[in-house]
């Protein structure tokens, strides 16, 4: 055969085949378009690629490669997707828009409940840029791996971000992963206490399945992204190239959309600051150790210690949640004023007198605990792990420092312990009494175990009242203004608080917590309401039950939660002494502190922690010769995670 006859039979063969190529476009013949967001399907057999031939008609097999990656491309769909395409449809491009936004909400969801906006959400998150490239360079089987990981990972921090927006709204600062797993638990008795065991198991519950349903559904959902990106990965790369551009140009430029910078990272600089705070924390808790070793007291014999007060019966009373905002905030303030003013009065008319300032105290919405302990001990006591630390060792308490004198019998009045505490041994307390010993019959008031009234007319028949060879020192807590405040006790006549059954009638007329604690006008209303009855309920006892040596010192352990006192509040407290003796006032007069029970804007402002040296130096044997520093050596700062500001138990 001549070369121009074979040129021309293989011209011909050519023209057959190109004949029998398919046309621009679908022809009646042609199966359906398979839909690019369902799953392919194994079993579905798919048009393959034309094999090749040769001059001699032989066909060349396609590469077993090649068939299955026709296979995971272009499978026909079966069942359900292929009866109702146009549903298929609508399906997948929804649970694909529901995944982007699940994650993008989770790359860019603030920590705080008041940034919660939609500004908030108008950003390019550098991660998910990152994240997406990252996907699209892996091969199918570790592209799998990787994107259920990363997306357990993003739930993860999710799951973290909301355990934030629940420490800011109530304690003021950010959940540390180190200390605050305690909280938890306390936050279920909280409930419980407050709303009932079915409320506190409806929550727990409802926590666990948000947590898990977090991790699973981020999980998928970053899976899901992953493999439409693998099935259009020409639209993806030029998509994840286009928004790479421009998060570096805004980032270069320094955009910003209502103060927050366009070219987000907020995620990662989350990692990096939970990362930093856990370093700090496990830091702290070493440093801390050989701070709480140094006492500036713990030497000194008890001869020397508080001679200025021998002979006075004294009570350190805190008012739970009695913040500055119970005094200073337009909408709480006037009935708080007026109390504060004629409980001054009647104290002048019976022969007391008072002065007051501020100290900012340790904690801030809750964790009473902590305020209490810095109050006492003179340390800055501002997370689990330094209470724990300085309870565990002998640093002298303020308290413990009355019962090594001998000359005091010390009592602990503890309505909110409900169980065994061991901390009391620390305090230098000869008895304390717990719930449990103060003989209550009455209901509870939400979280409270009793009303202020009947835990002081306890401690009366208990112990102030009884006739002793030596004066008395007393701590005592009042907690019916924990939150959720309501219902609220009411005060009654001395004679009529028995054993507290009477307050059933005053609990079931109360309002109802839920109703209280939702509303926001209506929360600072009642909050108010509380400070008033447990001030009342102190002065009345003491204008009733004290006497000429009868010493008072009262304050509040924090600020209530940020929806009473606000976002950003100060973490002040008032504080006050009151005496019937002038002398007693007398030792305090280079204080600076104002005269009855209401500090003014102008009165001093101490750290919490430099009350106990103060004290002790003004009633010790040589008044003004040792004073101590506003902010003491043996505290000079503040652990890891505290705020500048809200908790679910005392």
């Amino acid at each position: 055969m001549s070369r121009q006859s074979s040129s021309h039979q293989r011209s011909e063969t050519d023209k057959g085949t190109t004949e029998q190529a398919p046309t621009e476009g679908p022809t009646p013949e042609s199966p359906p378009e398979a839909d690019p967001e369902a799953t392919p399907d194994p079993e579905a057999t798919p048009d393959l690629p034309a094999r090749r031939q040769d001059d001699t008609g032989e066909r060349d097999a396609v590469p077993d490669q090649e068939v299955s990656s026709v296979h995971d491309t272009v499978a026909a769909p079966k069942g359900w997707r292929a009866k109702y395409p146009a549903v298929a449809r609508t399906v997948a491009w929804t649970v694909t828009g529901l995944s982007l936004a699940l994650v993008f909400l989770a790359l860019l969801l603030p920590t705080q409940l008041s940034l919660i906006e939609p500004s908030a959400f108008m950003r390019i998150p550098v991660e998910g840029v990152f994240g997406a490239t990252l996907l699209l360079m892996l091969p199918s089987p570790a592209r799998r791996v990787v994107a259920v990981l990363a997306g357990v990972v993003l739930g993860a921090l999710t799951i973290l971000n909301l355990l934030d927006i629940g420490f800011n709204e109530f304690l003021g600062r950010g959940f540390n992963v180190v200390l605050d797993w305690i909280l938890l638990d306390d936050a279920q008795s909280y409930v419980k206490d407050a709303l009932g065991d079915t409320a506190a198991t409806a929550a727990v519950i409802g926590v666990v399945v948000l947590a898990v349903a977090m991790l699973v559904l981020m999980g998928l959902a970053v899976l899901r992204i992953s493999n439409v990106m693998a099935r259009n990965s020409a639209v993806a790369t030029r998509t994840t190239l286009v928004l790479g551009t421009v998060w570096v140009m805004c980032a270069a430029l320094g955009v910003q959309v209502a103060g927050a910078p366009f070219a987000s990272r907020s995620t990662t600089a989350l990692v990096q600051d939970r990362a930093e705070r856990v370093r700090k924390t496990l830091k702290d808790e070493r440093e801390f150790a050989k701070v709480a070793a140094v006492d500036t007291y713990g030497d000194t014999p008890g001869d020397q210690l508080l001679t200025g007060l021998r002979g006075k019966d004294m009570m350190f009373t805190f008012i739970e949640s009695y913040g500055r905002s119970a005094i200073e905030d337009p909408a709480i303030a006037p009935g708080v004023d007026k109390t504060l003013k004629n409980a001054t009065k009647r104290l002048n008319k019976a022969g007391f007198a008072s002065k007051s300032g501020w100290l900012t105290s340790a904690t801030y919405g809750g964790s009473s605990w902590l305020g209490h302990s810095t109050f006492l001990t003179g340390l800055w006591i501002d997370n689990q792990n330094r209470y724990r630390t300085v309870t565990a060792g002998d640093h002298m308490s303020l308290t413990r420092a009355f019962q090594r004198t001998g000359a005091w019998r010390t009592v602990g009045i503890m309505p909110g312990v409900t169980k065994g505490w061991p901390e009391g041994k620390f305090y230098g307390l000869d008895h304390v009494y717990d719930s449990r010993d103060l003989g209550y019959k009455g209901p509870k008031f939400s979280w409270s175990t009793m009303p202020d009234q009947y835990a002081l007319k306890a401690f009366e028949h208990l112990e102030h009242g009884k006739k002793r060879d030596k004066p008395l020192m007393s701590e005592i807590i009042l907690t019916s203004s924990h939150q959720p405040w309501a219902p609220i006790p009411k005060t009654i006549p001395w004679s009529q608080v028995g054993d507290g059954s009477v307050y059933k009638g005053i609990e079931k007329a109360g309002k109802n917590p839920a109703d209280v604690f939702t509303d926001s006008n209506k929360v600072k209303a009642e909050y108010g309401k509380s400070i008033q009855y447990s001030v009342n309920s102190l002065i009345d006892y003491v204008l009733k039950y004290g006497n000429k040596n009868t010493v008072l010192v009262f304050l509040g352990d924090h600020q209530p939660l940020a929806r009473v006192s606000g976002n950003n509040a100060s973490r002040d407290v008032p504080v006050a002494i009151v005496a019937h003796d002038k002398a007693v006032l007398d030792r305090i007069s280079h204080w600076g502190w104002e005269d009855g029970l209401m500090p003014g804007a102008k009165a001093p402002v101490w750290k919490m922690n430099s009350f106990r040296d103060r004290f002790l130096d003004a009633y010790g044997p040589n008044p003004g010769g040792a004073t101590a520093p506003s902010s003491p050596s043996t505290s000079p700062k503040a652990s890891p995670e505290a705020a500048p500001k809200a908790s679910a138990k005392r």
